[in-house]
């Protein structure tokens, strides 16, 4: 188990630093003293059990919801709202897209209250719609277009604000198996080609070992850091090649292992990095 691992000298700086982070819900406590770092460029999938507080951890850094202990900061700044440069892609399209407006104005749709001009934010929209595979599609409504490809639309919404950072929460959940196949490649692509930050949120093992290059396990209740895995496996990431490697079966069966024992006893120990 790689857990309480320190990044050597790093020359990358924390895109996001968590840091005592807690959160109750009256005397509900759902999270507990979690601390952990996010680097630059670097793509970290979020698991662990239903209801270990996946969820609450996101809307923390996001600034949707405020810890009621600790902080959260977002490049050397305490995330106390939004902040600009980090963006979020939510699981279901069908309630992030508004189905009366274009597919090249939804994209653009956070441009506006930025009071970007019509002419850059078109230009904005059809760069991010390009990069997810959508070219020429900007004209048409989400209706008219597959779930698949409506996620496309709700990444390229994300993109167009050109962010530092993405926060995906169960993007993939609502699509078929293929399509999501597709969506992993495509998120995969999109980080390197840009180089951003992307932390997933997930309940799918196997998609959490594929897309990261570390994953972050949830345990407990209250929840807290379980481990901090990395993902050592080769580029680029191959749907068949990469899932038949030993070494991904191991890294699948040691994060699976840990979600089973955070359902059964209470998590004692927390990863610093």
């Amino acid at each position: 188990m790689h857990t309480n691992t320190k990044h050597d000298e790093q020359d990358e700086q924390d895109v996001l630093a968590v840091s005592g982070l807690g959160h109750s819900y009256g005397d509900h406590v759902v999270l507990e003293g979690l601390d952990f770092t996010v680097r630059a460029g670097e793509f970290l999938s979020i698991v662990g059990p239903s209801g270990v507080g996946k969820t609450t951890l996101l809307q923390c850094l996001t600034g949707l919801c405020r810890p009621t202990s600790g902080e959260v900061s977002f490049e050397g700044k305490k995330v106390e709202s939004a902040p600009r440069g980090l963006a979020v892609v939510f699981q279901d399209y069908r309630n992030s897209l508004m189905p009366w407006l274009s597919v090249i104005d939804n994209v653009t749709l956070p441009l506006r209250s930025a009071k970007v001009s019509k002419a850059e934010r078109r230009k904005a929209g059809e760069s991010a719609l390009a990069e997810v595979g959508l070219s020429g599609m900007g004209d048409r409504y989400p209706w008219q277009l597959s779930g698949g490809m409506q996620q496309r639309v709700a990444i390229a919404r994300a993109l167009a604000f050109k962010p530092r950072a993405i926060v995906m929460d169960e993007p993939f959940a609502s699509v078929d198996a293929q399509t999501r196949a597709d969506l992993e490649d495509l998120v995969i692509g999109l980080k390197e080609r840009l180089n951003i930050t992307v932390l997933l949120v997930t309940h799918d093992i196997d998609e959490a070992v594929y897309l990261a290059d570390r994953i972050l396990v949830l345990s407990g209740k209250p929840g807290k850091v379980a481990a901090l895995i990395d993902v050592e496996l080769p580029s680029p990431r191959d749907q068949i090649a990469t899932k038949l490697l030993p070494k991904f079966s191991a890294l699948r069966a040691e994060a699976y292992t840990l979600i089973r024992q955070g359902n059964k006893t209470p998590a004692t120990t927390t990863a610093k990095v």
